[in-house]
């Protein structure tokens, strides 16, 4: 029987290891180790004058392409044509229609009673026939008075053919001595005295036609005048019937039913819904570089329109002029009055130009400073940009293409020369 194992256990003698110097090695190992891992950290941190989350920036890349300066507001849908309807004449007003309602071309959308105004019409009708009455009686007196002074001219005519006849016949006479001297002088007389009252009557023939055509003629004037004040009266009288002047919709009602309303008082406005333009703010810095014929482009659902300015305020208020914008064909469907559209204004475009996308640090940096990525590092660098638009800016010098930079706001950089992008 066998007690225990002692008797089989042999001793084994062998060399023994200092434990001491190879855990310094182990210790060295590992420091170069880290040294070689953690050296250009530190050298980024050595570098860095400070240290910036990165998710807190945002970057973009040089390239190059085409560039349009260009500003984008926010427009307002406005109708093109949205008259507002006079009173013509003073009197007592009967509304036919209300606000908000659709309206047809001639649609009569109030009338107005004016005894004054009619009144007024009539006698101005009636001086006017007074007057085309008067006009044909000069007519009248005018031939009759050119009859009788052509019948004074036909019979001094007369008188004188006669008197020079009768002068040959005493010139005969007197040639052949059956005649005596006064006898002859006295025919001679005759036809003298004959042509002068000849030339008289045809001179008064003239004259009297030069004073009855002028006659004539001012009561013709009178006639014409007379009959405009009586149109102008007739126009008033047929404007007391208020009609639309298009197809649309009545916008305001300015006065109420049988109020007493004056003359040139405002009655109601009236939109025409099947033309719009936009209505658009601009700061005024930008009042100087928007003409009238400045491209537009409107973008309404999902799609963009083109337009042109149509037409800029000449005041400024509240730093911000006014401008009008017209679409160029046919008025898109679908547009509301009030209706608000994101509408861009192109003063330039420019061709293959080094360009970045716009961000803060344009306002950050004075658009003189830039910082370049290079791998966790940002550094400043100076540029110069040129032309923006609403979502790029031109690089004119400082930056090449394929570069990157931090396009947000760059005020926690501080202006340091080295941004460690942690």
């Amino acid at each position: 029987m066998i007690e225990n194992t002692s008797p089989m256990d042999r001793r084994i003698v062998g060399s023994r290891i200092p434990r001491i110097p190879t855990i310094a090695a182990v210790i060295v190992a590992a420091a170069v180790l880290a040294f070689v891992v953690l050296f250009p950290v530190a050298h980024r941190w050595w570098r860095a004058d400070r240290a910036i989350d990165a998710t807190t920036i945002r970057t973009a890349t040089v390239t190059r392409g085409d560039l349009s300066r260009d500003i984008s507001v926010q427009a307002r849908v406005v109708a093109a044509l949205h008259p507002t309807l006079f009173s013509p004449a003073q009197g007592i007003i009967s509304i036919r229609t209300k606000a908000g309602l659709q309206a047809h071309k001639g649609d009569v959308l109030a009338t107005i009673e004016s005894t004054e105004l009619r009144s007024g019409l009539l006698q101005a009708q009636s001086q006017l026939i007074s007057l085309r009455s008067d006009l044909e009686r000069q007519k009248i007196v005018t031939r009759q008075t050119d009859l009788r002074a052509q019948q004074q001219v036909g019979l001094a005519t007369v008188r004188l053919e006669a008197a020079r006849r009768n002068l040959e016949r005493y010139q005969t006479m007197f040639k052949e001595g059956l005649g005596n001297r006064s006898d002859l002088e006295a025919a001679q007389d005759a036809v003298q005295v004959a042509e002068m009252e000849q030339a008289q009557a045809q001179k008064e023939l003239t004259m009297g036609d030069e004073t009855l055509t002028f006659d004539l003629r001012n009561r013709e004037e009178l006639v014409r005048r007379q009959e405009s004040v009586s149109a102008e009266l007739q126009k008033k009288v047929d404007e007391l019937t208020v009609r639309a002047p298009f197809d649309g919709m009545v916008a305001t009602v300015n006065v109420q039913d049988r109020d007493a309303i004056g003359p040139n008082q405002a009655v109601l406005t009236i939109v025409n819904l099947s033309s719009f333009e936009l209505e658009l703010p601009l700061p005024e810095e930008y009042a100087g570089e928007t003409a009238i014929g400045t491209p537009a482009v409107i973008s309404f659902e999902g799609r963009d329109y083109t337009g042109n300015v149509t037409a800029i305020s000449p005041e400024v208020v509240n730093s911000q002029v006014t401008a009008r914008v017209a679409f160029n064909g046919a008025t898109p469907a679908g547009l509301k009055q009030s209706q608000r559209l994101t509408t861009r204004l192109v003063f330039e475009s420019k061709k293959n130009v080094l360009k970045v996308a716009r961000g803060a640090f344009v306002e950050s940096g004075g658009g003189r400073v830039a910082y370049v990525v290079n791998g966790k590092l940002a550094g400043r660098r100076a540029i110069a940009l040129g032309a923006t638009s609403v979502n790029e800016v031109e690089v004119v010098s400082g930056l090449r293409e394929g570069e990157t930079i931090v396009v947000s706001d760059t005020t926690p950089f501080e202006n340091a020369n080295e941004v460690l992008l942690r």
